[in-house]
């Protein structure tokens, strides 16, 4: 694998707000040396990401876990499209070992939370965000971090926060974290991997 990044693989489960501002991001840049996203890789045939991606053109593969966690079948996926980084945007599977051997420094997350607290297994979305509300914290945000072999515990990139209020409930700071993610979450994967 070069260490240049070209072409990214984002991984998704859900409604695919963060692949789309991805793809609109990167996929629409001037710039020949600038990554795009060339692939979206979702493991649930509904998830409204598919509808996104193919609308903005880019191809999507829809894997069952045990595809997903079979090294023969992801590798040929990975060379089909030159995948040089994966980006995970809402994906809830835990990511195989050999494709972190694979992708070394090279996979990263974006977590609706600001990790460690409300990170790991069954912590993601709305479950999140109602344990904000439940712990009556006066603060939350995004991380955004390398993946490892553990659920959401891999070096941190980076982490912006926005506060919290008593009137808040688990819908407004979701809409506060997805307003957190559209401004940043682009220009993080830019800095790490563009020209």
């Amino acid at each position: 694998m070069s260490t240049t990044v070209r072409n990214i693989a984002v991984f998704a489960s859900g409604s695919g707000s963060n692949a789309e501002n991805l793809i609109r991001y990167f996929n629409t840049m001037d710039s020949i040396h600038s990554p795009r996203i060339a692939l979206v890789v979702t493991n649930r045939p509904d998830a409204m990401v598919i509808s996104r991606a193919e609308k903005a053109g880019v191809p999507v593969r829809i894997l069952t876990r045990s595809q997903i966690n079979d090294e023969a079948v992801m590798k040929a996926l990975m060379e089909e499209f030159a995948i040089d980084a994966i980006v995970l945007a809402g994906f809830l599977l835990m990511v195989p070992l050999f494709l972190l051997r694979m992708y070394p420094d090279r996979i990263i997350n974006i977590h609706p939370s600001l990790l460690p607290r409300y990170g790991g297994r069954g912590m993601y979305g709305r479950h999140v965000h109602q344990a904000v509300i439940d712990a009556h914290d006066t603060i939350t945000g995004i991380t955004i971090h390398y993946v490892n072999e553990e659920y959401d515990s891999g070096q941190i990139l980076f982490q912006t926060s926005v506060p919290v209020t008593d009137t808040d409930t688990a819908d407004t700071v979701e809409a506060k974290i997805h307003a957190l993610e559209r401004e940043h979450f682009p220009q993080v994967v830019h800095q790490l991997w563009g020209i």
